[in-house]
């Protein structure tokens, strides 16, 4: 009878046996591969987790004792233990469950997650306020190795350490990162340190030491030296003793018995403890046991879902024809088909089934990208590529392939991405800093101070600019646009296909500012290559002239924005059409001459509204109409991302049509705004029907 279904809550988990956790393990595994295979998502990262999530809840008393996910795209196994298990085939869709915790889905999601190294700090927080009021509540953070290593997280665990908060990191080893252990002698010390005699008998001994007249202190500093230097021999964590942290480890992964014994030891202490797991990413599923790396992100290479019960927990595929648990969207059964590969870590991406003879995606912008980037670098040798932990994601992998001492991988620290790629443009250098969107913000201090103030030709490649769909709040690249406008010296441009994107990369190295350079996540429009020739800084384009409408698109948008103006102009309006290009600096003289007279000018950004593309665009005509009657008449209509709300996970297209910048979106908010003012076709400004 399977259990999973079954499950109210964390708390019945308690009830359950020894082999009714490793037979819950295994349903949670082929719940997570079926769902997956149709949706997309995060798989190998959240097969790992399953005996350390079910360790976790059957031990603490979730949700007054807070898990904290970091980063939680690891955190499917929580979210089927805490009452989403029905509701788990809509992950990642509009209105569905989200592919990461989020505090309106469940009082079991301690936090919005998404972006990594944000856990440690989180738990410290929640661990000091529980300790000033004196609550009894129990704080533990699992976070992943990789994550560890951010900036933010080393800075927590030296406060951590420093105040000794007590709290439980559970530090998920699943790339052997941290130095192995050396065997028995290890297993054993952990056992000790667990046990409450160790920490009564080392200070008792501490203090019997140094009152011992005259060498006393110099025992103790000795004696001390020598634990350590066993500690260190015996175990990899001295890094954790060392800033105040007690290390338990290593403790396998996937053994549920192992895993309990050791969780139970360390929240009885009364100090800060990191336990460290070693786990397999993609435990379970073969081709992601094999291929850590495809099936890391949310678009996953080909997979069935077909399974077998594993006696050492997981599951295994099994032959074609065999049981086949693949469903479609409806719940009923689907033949297996293809899932897009992580075309340059499209990991933003759903799912999507298409038959064998279905035609081939045009490549994305960020392969655009990356081939004319690698373009160039063959010229210049001065070009180098940086990126903080997503050379896969941003393409910069192929860079690193060619031209491997000219790319540098940072790890996920950006902020350290944009300072160094400052020291290497004042050393000569010419870099690329290639961020998703919505990790560049992390940076803006450094953007501001480092790169901007210093001048320096920094070109920062923003990818997945805009809507980024299923990842949903926190990975939305709808902010960087508004932050960036305020900062001196930096300009930034986006294109309206992918043969433009080409030409303003290599515009970006014609100049000597910082250049940032705004592309989508979606798939180009398939148009023939053309020979990239550098644009002038702040010089737009315009595509068609018209009489009373004007729009005015910033990026890809401008399609949206052309069909958009076909559909005005079959209801009788002279439509105008610019392709801006540049956020920074405008092109001042084409906007004001098409401008002029018109009865209403729209602009379309996909980006908040506030302080975005139209908002300069605003204040260009606001200067405008102090020196220049022909521009009081005019009507500005700012269309993009509303600013009051963050984005939810969905479909770009569910997404931009639920925001309504859409094509459909687009003409229909036109319409309105021109119904408003009682704007009738063949009308002037100035003689508004």
């Amino acid at each position: 009878m399977a259990i999973l279904p079954t499950l109210r809550g964390p708390a019945d988990l308690r009830g359950l046996g020894e082999a009714q956790l490793a037979q819950l393990a295994d349903e949670i595994r082929e719940k997570i591969i079926e769902t997956v295979s149709t949706t997309g998502g995060h798989l190998g990262s959240s097969l790992g987790v399953v005996e350390l999530t079910i360790a976790l809840h059957r031990l603490l008393e979730s949700p007054r004792d807070r898990i904290v996910w970091d980063t939680g795209h690891q955190a499917y196994p929580h979210k089927l233990l805490t009452g989403r298990y029905e509701r788990f085939d809509t992950l990642r869709s509009l209105g569905g469950v989200g592919g990461f915790p989020r505090r309106t889905e469940s009082p079991h999601d301690v936090f919005d997650g998404g972006h990594a190294g944000t856990g440690l700090s989180i738990g410290q927080g929640l661990a000091e306020a529980r300790d000033l009021r004196h609550g009894l509540e129990r704080i533990a953070v699992v976070i992943g190795d990789a994550a560890l290593m951010s900036g933010l997280s080393l800075e927590a665990l030296n406060d951590i350490g420093q105040r000794g908060t007590r709290m439980l990191i559970v530090l998920n080893d699943n790339e052997m990162s941290i130095s192995p252990t050396v065997g028995a002698f290890s297993k054993y010390l952990s056992q000790i340190k667990l046990s409450s005699v160790w920490g009564k008998s080392k200070s008792a001994y501490d203090r019997t030491i140094e009152r011992i007249p005259f060498v006393g202190a110099t025992a103790l500093e000795l004696s001390q030296r020598l634990r350590k230097s066993v500690v260190n021999f015996a175990q990899p964590g001295q890094l954790f003793e060392d800033l105040g942290i007690t290390y338990i480890g290593v403790v396998p992964g996937h053994d549920l018995r192992a895993l309990l014994q050791t969780f139970a030891g360390a929240l009885q202490l009364k100090e800060p403890v990191i336990v460290h797991v070693r786990t397999q990413k993609g435990r379970g599923y073969r081709p992601a046991e094999a291929d850590q790396v495809g099936f890391h992100g949310a678009a996953l290479p080909p997979m069935t879902a077909a399974f077998e019960p594993h006696a050492n927990g997981g599951s295994r595929p099994v032959a074609p024809g065999a049981r086949s648990r693949t469903l479609s969207s409806t719940g009923t059964p689907a033949p297996i088909g293809h899932m897009p590969t992580e075309s340059m870590a499209d990991d933003a991406a759903p799912a999507t089934r298409r038959a064998p003879d279905a035609p081939t995606k045009a490549p994305n912008y960020t392969a655009v990208f990356v081939a004319e980037l690698i373009e160039i670098a063959r010229h210049d040798r001065r070009v180098v590529g940086i990126t903080a932990g997503m050379p896969t994601g941003t393409g910069l992998n192929k860079l690193q392939a060619e031209f491997p001492d000219r790319f540098f991988d940072v790890g996920i620290a950006e902020q350290h991405a944009m300072t160094m790629a400052t020291g290497l443009a004042m050393g000569g250098e010419r870099p690329v800093v290639a961020l998703y969107s919505t990790f560049l913000q992390r940076a803006f201090d450094q953007v501001v101070h480092d790169v901007c103030q210093n001048d320096q030709p920094v070109v920062i490649a923003v990818d997945r600019a805009g809507l980024v769909g299923e990842d949903g709040t926190s990975h939305q690249g709808m902010f960087t646009l508004p932050a960036q406008r305020q900062v001196p010296n930096l300009v930034i441009a986006s294109p309206k296909d992918e043969q433009e994107l080409r030409a303003l990369l290599r515009t970006a190295f014609s100049q000597d500012h910082p250049f940032a350079l705004h592309y989508p996540r979606d798939p180009g429009f398939n148009l023939p290559a053309v020979e990239p020739k550098v644009i002038p800084v702040g010089q737009a384009e315009l595509l068609q002239d018209g009489s009373e409408i004007l729009l005015i698109g910033f990026g890809p948008i401008v399609d949206r924005a052309r069909q958009a103006a076909a559909r005005l102009a079959a209801d009788g309006w002279s439509v105008g059409l610019i392709n801006a290009r540049w956020a920074k600096p405008l092109d001042r003289q084409l906007i004001l001459e098409q401008a002029r007279g018109k009865r209403l000018v729209v602009t379309l950004e996909e980006s908040v509204v506030t302080g975005g593309f139209g908002s300069g665009v605003l204040e260009l005509l606001e200067e405008a109409r102090t020196v220049d009657p022909a521009f009081r008449e005019v009507i500005l209509k700012i269309i993009g991302i509303p600013a009051d709300r963050f984005v939810e996970h969905g479909s770009v297209a569910d997404l931009r049509g639920l925001i309504r910048i859409d094509v459909d979106g687009i003409t229909a908010q036109v319409r309105e705004t021109l119904a408003t003012l009682h704007a009738v076709p063949g009308t002037s400004a100035a003689k508004p029907v």
